[in-house]
């Protein structure tokens, strides 16, 4: 388990690295990297799941012909 001084010293290190302007940047990429893998992670278990909405156009679909 990573502890507080570990990730002041990680944090210090970015900065050092990348600079003060390039680190709010990164981080933002990060957490809009994380979002998506998790939107991705949701899709398969939703269109898994049968819903009505798709039954329903497919009777009116049925009953058009």
């Amino acid at each position: 388990m990573i502890g507080t001084t570990e990730l002041l010293l990680l944090g210090a290190l970015a900065l050092l690295i990348f600079g003060g302007k390039k680190v709010p940047e990164l981080m933002r990429g990060l957490g809009q990297g994380i979002k998506e893998f998790k939107k991705g992670m949701e899709e398969p278990l939703q269109t898994n799941k049968p819903s009505n909405e798709n039954k329903d156009k497919d009777n009116s679909l049925e009953e058009s012909k």
